[in-house]
């Protein structure tokens, strides 16, 4: 039965998901106004994009073997606030080489936060007895869209304004939530588990760092590249340009307030499948879109599809670490960074060769390919069953 410790710590990790959403959503979605601003064509676009994945797997790498021997709260303390404050930063570089290292910094932060609030998740999930990691991704998916329609509404002001005051509120509640976090003993489960073989093994954990690798070669081009296609293909104009994200992000949080009771209803693999049906549809309608209106609609649907799919794969990797290492978690967030690398080098260098339409099919057939390895998410227990 969770304790009020329990709901304690687990309303300090919705903040914590929540404040990365808001984060990440705030610089993404400037792509477009940053690429005018510093006059920078699609190729040189692409290598910059390329430095937050790369720099946020090492980050991420860095997260697993911090907090096994630390725990993740004191890594979310320290490294939270660092990403709010890359944020700010890149909105006000006034020139490449000041925004090349306020990335940098970014990538480095975002990849320890996001393998240390999926622990965090997995601690959460793990005390409750049920799927909860959907509402987390939830929360991260709402304040991503706020992001989006704040960056809308504020198309008129200075971009160091819009891109700086959303951090504020991060600052701000990355520190209060970081007080109420697990420490490292309470993350742990109550009867501890030795690793097989005392070291943790790659073989089960191969589908689902390849469904998630797959997932963000989606969310990279989406991500990346939604403010470019909307700008210089469908012709969108400024407002609405952000409404792209955030139909991508809404409906993702659509999905994700009802995807714990579907995963407990039908099972992991399932929704799994059904994500990646949704999700090849939706690239298909990018790919095909004649105006911005249905552009928004196809982003929309794409979003439907990928939603289910990282909090899932976090969930099995629990399941795969009993002892509660945040190993596993570690590596299956790893290939979150993969996959934004490959996509962005993939549908960037795709674009830049021919246009932006034909770039999305890479992540369509991608998309397509996660349906293939749903099986993997059903827990061992229910399959041999």
């Amino acid at each position: 039965m969770p304790s009020p410790r329990d709901f304690e710590a687990r309303v300090a990790t919705y903040v914590v998901y929540a404040v990365q959403g808001l984060s990440f959503a705030s610089l993404l979605v400037q792509v477009a106004n940053l690429q005018a601003r510093h006059g920078i064509d699609d190729g040189t676009l692409t290598l910059l994009l390329l430095i937050v994945p790369v720099f946020a797997g090492v980050g991420s790498v860095a997260a697993g073997a911090f907090a096994a021997r630390h725990g993740s709260r004191p890594l979310l303390r320290l490294a939270q606030p660092v990403v709010a404050a890359a944020v700010a930063l890149a909105g006000l570089a006034p020139n490449v080489p000041l925004l090349i290292p306020a990335l940098l910094v970014f990538g480095i932060a975002v990849g320890a936060v996001d393998a240390g609030m999926n622990m965090q998740g997995v601690a959460v999930e793990r005390r409750y007895g049920i799927q909860v990691l959907n509402g987390f991704h939830c929360v991260w998916s709402f304040l991503s869209m706020l992001a989006a329609l704040w960056a809308s509404l504020a198309a008129g002001l200075p971009l160091p304004v819009t891109v700086a005051a959303p951090m504020v509120l991060a600052v701000a509640g990355s520190l209060w939530a970081g007080r109420n976090l697990f420490g490292k003993e309470e993350e742990k489960p109550d009867s501890e588990v030795s690793p097989i073989g005392g070291s943790f093994p790659w073989r089960p954990l191969i589908p689902l760092c390849l469904a998630m690798a797959f997932l963000y070669v989606g969310d990279a081009a989406v991500s990346n590249f939604n403010t470019v296609l909307m700008k210089n293909v469908l012709h969108a104009s400024a407002e609405v340009i952000p409404l792209a994200y955030a139909a991508y992000q809404a409906a993702t949080l659509g999905v994700r307030l009802g995807g714990d009771f579907a995963a407990r209803a039908y099972g992991p693999a399932a929704i799994v499948r059904i994500g990646g049906v949704l999700a090849t549809l939706g690239f298909l309608g990018v790919v095909l879109a004649p105006n911005a209106v249905l552009g928004i609609v196809a982003f929309g649907l794409t979003g439907m599809g990928l939603a289910v799919v990282a909090p899932q794969s976090f969930s099995a990797a629990g399941r795969l670490d009993p002892a509660g290492t945040g190993v596993a978690i570690a590596r299956v967030n790893l290939f979150n960074y993969v996959g934004f690398i490959v996509g962005a080098a993939l549908v960037g260098g795709i674009a830049d060769a021919t246009d932006f339409r034909v770039a999305f099919a890479a992540p369509l057939v991608l998309a397509a390919a996660i349906i293939v390895l749903a099986p993997a998410f059903q827990p061992r227990a229910a399959a041999t069953a």
